[in-house]
């Protein structure tokens, strides 16, 4: 058994490391993709990935899963609103990589993670541990000195992790599991993603007239958003969520690296000192969260204990 646990845990952490590197190298491939405006990016996002998750929700049998969701008229309400959220962050995402703002994304992902405790605390009623708390005003230190370095707010990066974190806060409320979730989301996005296409989209909106390579990274939307969904989903069913939490720091991190060292974005002494209070912000967290993972652990196998102590009392 235990050796099953260890062999499922090393694919989870592979499936996670892969998905989180997907995720980090995206704008490599948005950047390819220039020639079109980033809405009808987001267009062929959507369009491509509802026929690739038809493919995949058929070939898990999902099918199920997916009619109970369409039957429940709160689960839709609130699928339909994550799915503008959604539509929405994946829009400014590619606005930014596009625009060269890769720094303000990869910021916008660093503070995810915070942004979610905070507004665990805001909507849920989540009670902060002392060190959540620290992390969180490190946080905003950080983006204050960015705020009074260039006497504007980084909007980008605050939308991207805000709207992420509401998401994210919505998928929690409705038990929809991620795959027939996400293709609900973008069904009801696909209307609007082929209004798009026949009133306004460009001269690449016709596939007839493209390069077979042009067409060829455009059809590899669908690919780009499953892909590493499908390693998340595969990482969060074989390991630990406190593992994941570590590991989701991959994608940020080769955001930051493109950023500077393959498309020469300007890190400035603000914006460096920001990303430090961050970082320093995110170690507070992390150690946090281990620090709480192993209280947990210890608490668990003392209940195991005394309920094993019980069990062989009463038997004796």
């Amino acid at each position: 058994m235990r050796v099953q646990q260890a062999s499922a845990a090393q694919v989870g952490i592979m499936c996670a490391i892969a998905a989180y590197t997907m995720w980090g190298i995206a704008p490599i491939y948005f950047k390819q993709l220039t020639v079109l405006p980033a809405a009808e990016i987001l267009m062929h996002r959507v369009i491509w990935s509802v026929l690739v998750l038809v493919g995949l929700i058929a070939g898990l049998k999902q099918w199920a899963k997916v009619a109970a969701a369409l039957r429940n008229k709160k689960v839709m309400q609130v699928l339909f609103v994550a799915g503008i959220l959604l539509g929405a962050n994946w829009l400014l995402f590619i606005w930014a990589v596009n625009n060269d703002h890769i720094l303000d994304a990869s910021l916008g992902y660093y503070i995810n993670p915070l942004i979610n405790v905070f507004l665990g605390r805001l909507f849920l009623g989540e009670r902060l541990r002392t060190f959540q708390r620290v992390a969180v005003v490190l946080a905003i230190v950080g983006v204050a000195i960015l705020i009074f370095s260039y006497g504007r707010v980084p909007w980008i990066a605050l939308i991207l992790a805000g709207s992420f974190s509401i998401y994210g806060i919505l998928r929690k409320q409705v038990a929809v599991d991620s795959l027939p979730g996400l293709f609900i989301e973008t069904l009801m996005l696909s209307p609007l993603a082929i209004g798009y296409w026949l009133l306004f989209g460009s001269e690449y909106s016709n596939l007839f007239n493209n390069d077979a390579s042009l067409n060829m990274l455009i059809l590899a939307a669908g690919v780009v958003t499953t892909a590493p969904l499908l390693c998340f989903t595969a990482a969060a069913r074989r390991i630990m969520y406190s593992t994941l939490g570590f590991l989701q720091y991959i994608g940020p991190t080769l955001m930051f690296v493109l950023a500077v060292y393959l498309y020469d974005e300007p890190l400035d002494e603000a914006r460096l000192i920001t990303f430090g209070f961050v970082w320093l912000a995110l170690a507070v967290f992390s150690v946090d969260s281990l620090i709480a993972y192993k209280k947990q652990r210890k608490a668990l196998r003392a209940s195991v204990q005394a309920a094993k102590s019980i069990s062989e009392t009463q038997t004796s």
